[in-house]
């Protein structure tokens, strides 16, 4: 592990919306919580488009661009490495870093394939590194403080966990076909922001046991091919137009290990909703819910009050909340809490991990934990295939 003796070398491969995202939370991890980590050096971006690259590196402060992730493996003096490029990239980058001696922070979803993300899973059984994937909304204290009221039975016995993750960033028809657009069943909408959904649940409520009622459509068929790199979800476009080859929206249920029934939907093609992660747990004792728009609150419910004042109640976040504590400048409630947030202590939680802190932050989703939700994933694919038959999950482990 990494001591305090010499400063923890971070990089970024990647640097587009989630890239940039991750160099904040790096830039941003010793302003937060307790003094446990050396000192961070924001060693490098690296990214193919070199001019996105320097631009990244300039607005959060690395000392470089590099203008491959080959680059970032050959450098002996970067210990730790965010992978924030396609799915189908993650596999042979991880590889290599994890080669290297490289402690790795991979985004979700795991990889492109099945087969990738298995090699990925068996590689972390044997890895002598730390590697991790990047389910941010763990890190949101909404949620959290959501899971600790499960996991003390204040909710009672769960009886519906309902989740859906609705966004509008495919709504334009005349948007580009990027690498989002490609790929099998299952890595469109339900791979990009399903995989999201599906591990709040399972943080939430526990591990899911089966899947049930799938269907996957596509709403834009077709889509211009860009002229150059696509940045987010924007660039330029021809008149020339290519298929799209994978989901737009899903839904389906889900049955957890505990007997608790899930419903689940998922959709890039929702208008008006740019970043709609929604969900409502409900138990016979209480009920709590979230929702991304509102990041800074949750709703909660129970049988305390009197019944003429009984009803869900806002819970403004503040220093009682998981992460809002140490986590925020001004430590007191109503001040906000953000996405960016998230991505600085996930990255406190992956470079604690690291560095071996004695006090660390819970520690990021494992690759076996990311393969996980990729097998939950072809389970919905495969329920879709055979009219909403019922398909198993392997057990969680």
């Amino acid at each position: 592990m990494t001591t305090s003796a010499r400063p923890l070398s971070v990089a970024v491969i990647g640097a587009g919306m989630a890239g940039r995202s991750h160099a904040a939370g790096y830039r941003n991890v010793n302003t937060v919580f307790g003094a446990g980590l050396p000192p961070v050096r924001l060693a490098a971006i690296a990214d193919a488009n070199v001019a996105l690259g320097e631009d990244a590196a300039r607005r959060y402060g690395f000392e470089r661009a590099l203008a491959s992730w080959e680059a970032v493996v050959e450098d002996p003096t970067i210990d730790a490495v965010s992978i924030v490029v396609g799915n189908a990239l993650h596999r042979p980058i991880a590889e290599a870093l994890v080669a290297a001696g490289k402690h790795v922070l991979c985004e979700k979803p795991l990889a492109g394939s099945m087969e990738d993300a298995r090699a990925m899973a068996e590689l972390e059984r044997t890895a002598e590194v730390v590697t991790s994937v990047g389910y941010t909304f763990r890190r949101a204290p909404g949620i959290a403080a959501i899971r600790d009221h499960v996991q003390r039975a204040e909710l009672g016995d769960l009886t519906l966990f309902s989740g859906r993750y609705w966004c509008d960033y495919a709504t334009d028809p005349n948007g580009p076909l990027s690498w989002r657009f490609k790929g099998a069943p299952g890595s469109g909408a339900l791979g990009d922001v399903g995989s999201h959904i599906i591990d709040a649940a399972e943080y939430v409520a526990g591990p899911i046991a089966s899947v049930s009622g799938a269907s996957l459509s596509t709403q834009i068929t077709k889509r211009p091919l860009p002229l150059g790199t696509v940045v987010g979800h924007n660039a330029p476009v021809s008149d020339e137009f290519g298929e799209v080859e994978n989901e737009d929206t899903a839904s389906f249920t889900a049955r957890f290990e505990s007997g608790l029934v899930g419903t689940f939907s998922v959709t890039r093609t929702g208008f008006g909703l740019p970043n709609g992660l929604f969900f409502d747990v409900l138990g016979v004792g209480g009920r709590a819910a979230f929702d991304q728009h509102r990041p800074a609150e949750y709703l909660y419910d129970d049988a305390l009050p009197d019944p003429r004042t009984r009803g869900a109640r806002q819970i403004i976040a503040g220093p009682n909340l998981p992460y809002f504590g140490g986590g925020v400048p001004m430590e007191a409630p109503g001040v906000g809490a953000s996405n960016g947030d998230n991505f600085t202590y996930q990255a406190r939680a992956f470079l604690d991990q690291v560095a071996g802190v004695a006090e660390p932050l819970p520690a990021c989703a494992s690759f076996a934990d990311a393969l996980r939700t990729m097998e939950i994933i072809q389970a919905v694919v495969e329920s879709s295939r055979t009219n909403g038959a019922a398909v198993s999950v392997p057990p969680a482990v």
